[in-house]
C-alpha cells in the first residue's frame, strides 16, 4: 500500500503557456465509492494503450492508494460495468498533471507531494486551491456522466 499525498488548484487557463506537451486521452470508471475503486485506460500520443485498476482509501490530501496496471483490454471490459465514467485529457508539466474535461470546459492541476507540508513552486496559471472541495474529486466529476 502507497500513501498518495495531491493537492489539487484550478487553473488560470489564459495564463497557460502556449507550447503544451502532447495530451494522453484518459478515460476512467468508477466500481465503486467506497472505497473507490477506479478502472482507467490511458492513450498515450505515441497510440500505446495502458490499463490500470485503482484502489483509494478515505481522505483529500492524504489517502492509501493501490494501484495495478491491468492490460488495456481488460480495462476496457471493466469500464463497461461502471455506472459513471469521465473522459479527460491530461499534460504533464514538470511535478504538474493538468487535466482538461471537455464536457465542462474545467482545468485542473494536481502535484502529487512526499510529506502534506512539502513546499512546492506555484506556477502563475495556478488559480485557487480546490483540494478540500470534494466537488473536484473525479469521482464526483464522473456522476455527473452516465456511461454509454
Amino acid at each position: 500500500m502507497g500513501i498518495e499525498i495531491e493537492r489539487k488548484f484550478l487553473v488560470l487557463r489564459e495564463l497557460l503557456p502556449s507550447d503544451l506537451p502532447a495530451a494522453d486521452e484518459i478515460e476512467q470508471g468508477y466500481l465503486s465509492a467506497s472505497p473507490t475503486v477506479r478502472v482507467r485506460t490511458r492513450r498515450r500520443g505515441s497510440g500505446e494503450r495502458k490499463g490500470e485498476l485503482t484502489i483509494k482509501g478515505r481522505g483529500k490530501l492524504s489517502r492509501a492508494e493501490w494501484n495495478y496496471e491491468i492490460p488495456a483490454a481488460e480495462a476496457d471490459e471493466l469500464l463497461e460495468l461502471c455506472a459513471t465514467s469521465l473522459r479527460k485529457t491530461r499534460r504533464e508539466l514538470g511535478r504538474w498533471e493538468l487535466d482538461y474535461f471537455a464536457d465542462r470546459d474545467l482545468w485542473l492541476a494536481e502535484i502529487e507531494l512526499e510529506t502534506e507540508d512539502e513546499p512546492f513552486e506555484r506556477p502563475d496559471w495556478l488559480g485557487d486551491e480546490v483540494t478540500s472541495d470534494g466537488s473536484y474529486s473525479n469521482s464526483r466529476l464522473a456522476t455527473g456522466r452516465v456511461r454509454r
